[in-house]
């Protein structure tokens, strides 16, 4: 075999064989292909597509090129995954809760992409924890303690390391296949017993229109089963911010509140639909709906706050946080109010805009190398439908400095729409694609 007549496969429009895209994914692995015919790959795919069968043989081809993790534990092995959204800190309550019910969940998870939030830089706004550990100690962590989020090394997955620079110079990013392949190769590779996928759509996803998030749904979902996992999707709305805050500590800060208050909200609502979906697939739960109500309670009652302190502890965070919690994260120097300049009701909100707004105050990374300060953000946000007087605040502003607040709250007020008429705020949960 070799990438010239592999890529000339794909331009006849011809699918690859498995064995030829395994090939072709040991190549982007150890650097035997080069980066144009990277390039061309991506390309062809993006172009004519792989078809089902092609799609599920290239994420097991990528799954393939590195380390693919094997567990010792004497329960399910269990994860989530969510396409990324802004102020979605589900993960860092839903880890703790699904270890409470007894399955093992190695949630292997990445930093912030475009202008959505990262788990691992969320995690990081904690003093003291370290989310890049090795295989060794994942699985001390995991036996001590049920649930771990970290960060991949660099033998998971690694064509698709490799694949996904390459996409991102050639405007290969929005191929439904390629998409496919990078998501579900990571998280194959943490060889999960089942797995939920919370696929974001509205103005705060990647993905827009609730077509679209069904496609990729679909996609992933018969992708994943094919593999050997079983899978479910939810699609789930990102017309506004899920947490009222974004940015790393002060999302943080809203995981605690409902950990440690355990009150009706967002968070808590979509942590219990996921996890319901979860134990049911897993067999923990006899149905959909208990598995939900299970999750609803070990939030209500305290027992995931333990959990999560107790998985914090293990990674170096402090062993008394959940206690504690709101004088370990870091403040910004400059807060202050945005004030609505009209009377009325909020009829849309631009998640995408308030993520990158988020992004310019130092909370994500412009270019790889950029240093993020965890404290900047946006807190106590209005929601969708509710009635705003002039005057009133639609968001706190927190900032590192006096300009840079200043330019957030016009980003803000930009982001916001205040209409005379009421509307209709979406359902939370769209669709349910199960395994």
């Amino acid at each position: 075999m070799d990438a010239r007549s592999i890529i000339a496969k794909l331009r006849r429009s011809e699918v690859p064989t498995g064995p030829e895209l395994a090939w072709f994914a040991q190549g982007l692995a150890d650097g035997s292909v080069s980066d144009a015919q990277a390039g061309a790959f991506a390309m062809a795919v993006c172009m004519g597509g792989l078809g089902a069968k092609g799609r599920a043989d290239l994420t097991v081809a990528m799954r393939d090129s590195g380390d693919v993790l094997r567990w010792d534990l004497d329960g399910w092995v269990i994860d989530k995954h969510s396409t990324g959204g802004v102020g979605d800190c589900v993960s860092l309550i839903l880890a703790p809760a699904l270890a409470e019910c007894g399955a093992y969940v190695p949630m292997i998870s990445g930093r912030g992409l475009g202008h959505t939030g990262g788990t691992l830089d969320k995690l990081e706004a904690i003093p003291g924890v370290t989310t890049q550990i090795g295989q060794e100690r994942l699985a001390q962590v995991l036996r001590d303690t049920g649930a771990a989020i970290v960060g991949a090394t660099g033998q998971i997955a690694p064509a698709d390391k490799r694949l996904y620079a390459v996409r991102d110079v050639t405007a290969t990013v929005e191929s439904l296949d390629l998409i496919t392949a990078s998501i579900l190769s990571k998280k194959l590779a943490a060889s999960p017993d089942a797995l939920v996928l919370d696929v974001k759509t509205g103005s705060g996803a990647f993905m827009k229109t609730i077509e679209d998030a069904h496609e990729l749904a679909q996609a992933l979902t018969a992708t994943a089963n094919a593999a050997g996992c079983r899978t479910s999707a939810v699609i789930t709305d990102m017309n506004q911010p899920l947490a009222s805050a974004l940015g790393n500590a002060l999302e943080v800060a809203e995981v605690m509140k409902v950990l440690t208050e355990g009150g009706a909200s967002p968070l808590a609502e979509i942590s219990a639909e996921l996890g319901g979906v979860l134990l049911a697939d897993a067999g923990i739960s006899e149905t959909m709906d208990q598995g939900r109500a299970k999750i609803a309670e070990i939030i209500r009652d305290g027992r995931a706050a333990e959990r999560f302190g107790r998985m914090m502890a293990a990674v170096g965070g402090p062993v008394q946080f959940v206690d504690t919690w709101s004088r370990f994260l870091p403040e910004a120097s400059v807060i202050t109010e945005v004030a609505a300049s009209r009377d009325g009701y909020v009829t849309a909100i631009d998640g995408e805009a308030l993520g990158l707004a988020v992004v310019a105050l130092g909370g994500g990374r412009q270019v790889e190398s950029d240093v993020i300060d965890p404290a900047v953000g946006l807190s106590n946000m209005v929601r969708l439908g509710e009635r705003i007087t002039k005057g009133a605040p639609l968001a706190a502003v927190h900032a590192a400095r006096e300009d840079a607040a200043a330019q957030a709250t016009q980003s803000v007020l930009a982001a916001i729409t205040i209409g005379d008429t009421p509307v209709a705020v979406p359902d939370l949960v769209h669709e349910r694609i199960t395994a």
